[in-house]
């Protein structure tokens, strides 16, 4: 015969019993019972303190987790990464691009602005003067301009160089700009995971407080909020934001654009974040909220 041993006892988890009458009505006229106390009042006075103590310290961890790491960024861009990059790159380097990618680039731009200038000039010839700055530039900075511009007038030879010490400047100072995104955003980084290492009780009480926000949130609200963000990241026009943002990361480091890379980033990434939240919707959603699940997939459908 089986018997139940103190271990077994030990391991076996309460359940709640279910009454008749449930458990909400049973809340609600358990606060109205508690009002009825002459304590009431004390009790509603600490709650509302809790409450707006709640309130003070999620605001104060939210704008300390945005504006610190901003902060100190920007001041280390500004007075630290800014000054030494450029002094480190004008003295201690001869190159004026960071990699291969940004020279295509300066050249293709060179290359249309060349086009254009043969155009415009055999267009109109006689809109072209020969300006005050025309040949300086091979005196200042010794261009040496190839051998099949020996036979170009000596206007268009005079745009081409000014044009090409225009693209080398801005090229220059885009590779420094680079350098120091990169730089200061693993601080920012760094900053935003040191604080969140600090502030552990205080993001404790913000994701409550997050937590207990969303959850008094009508279940329509929460269920257009919960397509709106799927159809953001996993949507049918969310690969085009997704190249658009590698574009923009890719731009700000000065790194080549792969589109071999795009593209698989773009058909992995959402299919892994569909997956991850088709899970946590049946997986947890339909626990906590059976009610925002049924609204969520009425308005789908």
């Amino acid at each position: 015969m089986y018997t139940n041993s103190p271990a077994s006892s030990k391991n076996q988890k309460p359940i709640e019993p279910i009454g008749i009458i449930p458990r909400s009505i049973i809340r609600t006229l358990n606060r109205f019972l508690i009002q009825l106390f002459p304590n009431s009042n004390s009790l509603i006075l600490q709650e509302f303190r809790i409450s707006r103590y709640q309130v003070l310290v999620s605001v104060q961890c939210l704008l300390s987790l945005i504006f610190i790491p901003l902060i100190i960024t920007f001041l280390s861009k500004t007075f630290v990464f800014l000054p030494l990059t450029e002094y480190i790159w004008n003295t201690q380097n001869e190159d004026i691009f960071l990699n291969s990618y940004l020279e295509k680039e300066a050249l293709a731009e060179l290359q249309d602005f060349e086009e254009q200038l043969y155009f415009e000039y055999f267009v109109s010839p006689t809109t072209y003067e020969t300006p005050n700055w025309a040949s300086y530039q091979t005196e200042v900075l010794d261009l040496q301009l190839p051998s099949t511009y020996t036979n170009l007038p000596e206007i268009l030879k005079s745009e081409i160089q000014k044009k090409t010490v225009e693209l080398a400047i801005y090229y220059n100072q885009r590779s420094i700009e680079s350098l120091i995104n990169l730089f200061s955003d693993f601080l920012s980084f760094g900053t935003f995971a040191l604080l969140v290492l600090t502030l552990k009780p205080q993001i404790i009480i913000l994701k409550s407080f997050l937590l207990e926000s969303i959850y008094s949130l009508s279940d329509t609200i929460k269920s257009f909020l919960l397509i709106l963000g799927t159809d953001l990241l996993v949507g049918f026009h969310s690969p085009r934001g997704w190249e658009l943002f590698l574009e923009f990361v890719l731009n700000r480091f000065g790194f080549p654009h792969d589109e071999n890379f795009i593209f698989l980033f773009v058909a992995t990434l959402p299919v892994l974040l569909d997956t991850v939240f088709k899970y946590w919707i049946f997986r947890y959603l339909n626990k906590i909220s059976p009610s925002t699940v049924a609204t969520y997939h009425a308005m789908i459908e």
